[in-house]
């Protein structure tokens, strides 16, 4: 039977709770444990497949095809344990479950609530498909007192008492703020909310305190004492040269122990954390850098780039690199020319990625140009595989009327809405005016690479599987006229109908794909595409 552990935050958002997951998953995954880490979402959205990046950051793919939050790209990552649907739940789609039932008559003509329907939702989610496991983490978003998160922690009560007190730990992640003023670090905001939490029927068993200074040791007896739990229970969590320096440092903070201990069981010898510190030695001490240009859309928010910005780093690993990322606003590209030669000349790769819409196409087109003509490695991701195909098509292939049909009717279509797939279940097919939620090609799919090209030396074989998140597809009726113009179609789907990778095998590296490898990319083992692109921009900047 798995154990769960359940993770809070208190006091303000954005305190690292799925980081802290991420971390306590490995480190018990370091100890020889089976683990599993899900997410509460507690708003209404049914998934964040159609929140904007600026909203909630981006969307993580799993490979059975859910658009998932952000945080279990942290948690694969971390754990190298692939996401599934089963493993992100959020109070929309609990409520469209529920609602469906009701219109079915499953209920029997009851009455349907919060308690029980919505906290039995919620408990059969967070026990589904978890018999092979030791332990299951559940992290719950937002913050203790918002009233959206109340039928979860409810749940959390109930499953806690369905469970037995053995099986269930309580871990609490709260702020302990500096007040400099003053120069003293303050507990009364963490005794406020895990009073508010234990005014629920939630008491913490684990508290990881998040501060700015060394927490003394005055201050976690404090802690322990207003909290109610021993003192080596009050995890001090302070901020992290990177964020793969985290599980090593929960480790020394006694993290692991104290939740081991919460269970009672005893810890027994320390986990194997050599790939952890070796990960910290090459980002710590690295024998060089480079600087990646990532010319984007939702540059204004990181978190928008999570994935693709941690698969960078991989790529730096790999090669013993520091990787310098400079993001560049696309649109700034569309008023003058000559801001993409000075904003462009000093990078050792051009990359542009994902993305939805017009806005900042025509930046994105003239990025492909520059990296083109200048002989820069060039990485497209997604869209920017699209702008490299409509680049190509205008200014190699003589179609200057070439564009995508999402940015409206057009009359050389190099990129369009595909309206049927096939998938592991048979032909999937999608309306052009349909639901933008869940309609797109989500998940793992495969495809076959040109046993001589580019692509399959650097995956080191011909058949792959990657994760896709699109509507639109190159339209292989412009196949012929692209390829004369140098940019080889060197991965299909398996039927050949769709493009999945296009190189130029005469420029020094230039790769465009329909997926998102940075989705597979995990710092102990990087993708090996962005290895290859850093390896490439490394070459570049003995060159300059």
């Amino acid at each position: 039977m798995a154990r769960f552990i359940f993770i809070t935050g208190g006091v303000v958002s954005s305190l690292g709770k799925g980081l802290m997951a991420a971390s306590l998953a490995a480190l018990l995954q370091a100890r020889g444990y089976r683990v599993r880490i899900r997410k509460f979402d507690p708003y209404l959205n049914v998934d964040p497949g159609t929140m904007s990046p600026y909203q909630h950051g981006e969307v993580y793919v799993t490979d059975d095809g859910a658009e998932t939050d952000l945080d279990l790209g942290h948690y694969e990552r971390f754990t190298g344990v692939p996401s599934r649907q089963s493993d992100n739940i959020t109070s929309g789609r609990i409520y469209q479950q529920i609602i469906a039932r009701e219109r079915r008559g499953d209920y029997l003509g009851a009455t349907v609530q919060v308690i029980p329907h919505v906290t039995d939702a919620i408990k059969e989610f967070a026990q589904a498909e978890t018999d092979d496991l030791d332990f299951v983490l559940c992290e719950i978003g937002g913050t203790v007192g918002d009233i959206e998160s109340l039928p979860f922690i409810e749940a959390i009560r109930q499953l806690r008492n369905d469970l037995g007190r053995g099986n269930s730990v309580s871990i609490h992640v709260t702020l302990v703020p500096y007040i400099a003023a003053a120069g003293e670090l303050k507990t009364k905001p963490t005794q406020h909310s895990v009073r508010e939490l234990a005014a629920l029927g939630v008491q913490p068993d684990v508290l990881v305190c998040r501060c700015e200074q060394p927490l003394p040791e005055s201050d976690r007896a404090k802690i322990a004492l207003f909290c109610n739990v021993p003192k080596s229970a009050v995890i001090p969590a302070l901020d992290a040269k990177s964020i793969y320096a985290v599980p090593v440092q929960y480790h020394n903070e006694g993290l692991d122990d104290a939740v081991l201990n919460a269970f009672g069981i005893m810890p027994g010898s320390a986990p194997d954390l050599s790939r952890w510190t070796n990960i910290m030695d090459r980002l710590t001490n690295p024998e060089g850098e480079v600087t990646i240009g990532v010319v984007g859309k939702y540059v204004g928010l990181q978190d928008a780039y999570k994935s693709l910005n941690e698969a960078l780093v991989h790529g730096g690993i790999a090669n013993k690199v520091k990787v310098n990322v400079e993001w560049i606003d696309a649109e700034l590209f569309e008023a003058n020319d000559a801001d993409i030669a000075a904003r462009l000349e000093p990078m050792h790769a051009i990359l542009v990625p994902g993305a939805f819409g017009e806005r900042g196409a025509e930046g994105k087109i003239a990025s492909v140009r520059f990296a083109r003509e200048r002989d820069i490695p060039y990485f497209g991701i997604c869209f920017g595989m699209q702008m490299a195909c409509v680049e190509g098509a205008r200014d190699l292939a003589g179609i200057a009327d070439a564009s995508s049909t999402e940015f409206g009717p057009t009359d050389e279509p190099v990129v369009g809405m595909i309206t049927e797939w096939m998938n592991a279940g048979g032909l999937e097919k999608r309306e052009a005016g349909g639901d933008l939620g869940g309609t797109m090609r989500l998940g793992a799919y495969p495809a076959k690479l040109d046993g001589n090209s580019v692509v399959s030396t650097i995956y080191g074989g011909s058949d792959i599987s990657e994760r896709h998140r699109h509507r639109y597809e190159v339209n292989t009726a412009y196949r012929e006229r692209l390829e004369q113009g140098g940019l080889v179609f060197s991965g299909m789907s398996p039927d050949g109908m769709l493009p999945e990778i296009v190189e130029r095998p005469d420029h020094p590296w230039f790769v465009g794909v329909q997926f998102h490898p940075e989705l597979k990319s995990k710092p102990f083992d990087p993708h090996p595409l962005f290895a290859s692109f850093i390896a490439a921009a490394v070459r570049q900047s003995r060159l300059v």
